[in-house]
């Protein structure tokens, strides 16, 4: 869904708009606040988890626009987006991050602050560490990263990971193009009722109802537009995460160790997709990153506390954002 004023959707979004641009043939689709702050500052750039779409952080940009300039992305692939997959390939997390790189080249906008959730937030640290000189600041929000594994882990996932992927992502294709529509129908439901996560094998912590009844409707209205065949873009991109966090995995461990920028952890202590342990490796690995726990919030703090995720930023960027 694009509008020229999302505020014909809802009077808090509004002045944000819908914008594409042309990154070598293929038209990306963005989210933009009107302008704010002073020249010179950076933009905020917001990256979503890759199999979902810009309008996701649509509370988030309302939150944060009297601060800062603010851009949220459609990337290549998600289900509800509005930017073309050129071809398979461009769904990965590694795309992305190129991406990212020529998107903010196109838009100049100078040194950005990357936001990055679940999955995007492996993106946005592949963008920080390939183009130091383009990145002020770097926000990981509950990121999809590397976790601690044994030296028999490591061994079986070498072995058996890269194999298993490429046996499994096909399979998984295919069952999506038949089931999208179930699967699709069930998302439906569930945000009919978001109370019944609670209940569900897929809950990942936290407690939807705490979403707005604009994202919710919006998203409603999203998925039931959305063709069951766009299903199958989503294992590009998670077998592109789940390769890069347990199989090939020096990409991204030497990204967490090299990345200059300064960085926020944001992280819900109900996150029951990633949990305590992790966060406590990443941050005894990087000491110099700071930490803003959101309490009672899952794995979706721009659904469940846009504010408090925003107030978290501010506080770590400044007054202006900056």
């Amino acid at each position: 869904m694009r509008h020229i004023d999302w505020g014909q959707r809802a009077a808090r979004w509004s002045g944000i708009r819908s914008e594409t641009v042309d990154l070598h043939g293929v038209r990306v689709h963005y989210l933009r606040t009107d302008q704010a702050g002073t020249s010179g500052e950076p933009v905020h750039l917001l990256v979503p988890n890759p199999a979902n779409s810009a309008s996701n952080w649509l509370d988030v940009l309302a939150e944060l626009r009297a601060h800062a300039h603010v851009i949220a992305v459609d990337l290549p692939g998600t289900i509800a987006g509005h930017t073309a997959l050129p071809n398979r390939r461009a769904a990965s997390i590694e795309a992305n991050a190129l991406l990212l790189r020529d998107l903010s080249a196109a838009l100049q906008l100078g040194r950005v602050v990357v936001h990055g959730w679940s999955a995007g937030g492996m993106i946005a640290l592949l963008f920080a560490s390939q183009a130091p000189e383009r990145v002020a600041g770097l926000v990981l929000a509950v990121p999809a990263l590397p976790t601690p594994l044994s030296a028999s882990e490591a061994r079986m996932w070498r072995t058996f990971g890269r194999v298993g992927l490429a046996a499994v992502a096909p399979v998984a294709r295919a069952l999506l193009r038949v089931s999208g529509r179930r699967i699709l129908a069930w998302n439906l439901r569930q945000l009919d009722d978001p109370a019944s996560i609670a209940g569900s094998r897929w809950n990942t912590g936290g407690d939807l109802t705490k979403m707005s009844a604009e994202i919710a409707g919006l998203m409603r209205d999203e998925m039931s537009a959305v063709e069951p065949k766009r299903m199958a873009n989503a294992v590009t991109v998670y077998a592109s995460v789940m390769s890069l966090m347990f199989v090939r995995r020096r990409p991204v461990l030497d990204a967490m160790r090299r990345v200059a920028a300064p960085t926020l952890l944001v992280w819900g202590d109900d996150d029951r997709l990633t949990p305590r342990a992790p966060i406590d490796d990443w941050t005894a690995r990087r000491p110099d990153w700071n930490l803003a726990v959101l309490h009672g919030v899952g794995h979706a703090p721009p659904f469940e506390a846009p504010a408090d995720y925003a107030r978290a930023v501010i506080d770590w960027c400044g007054p202006t954002g900056s």
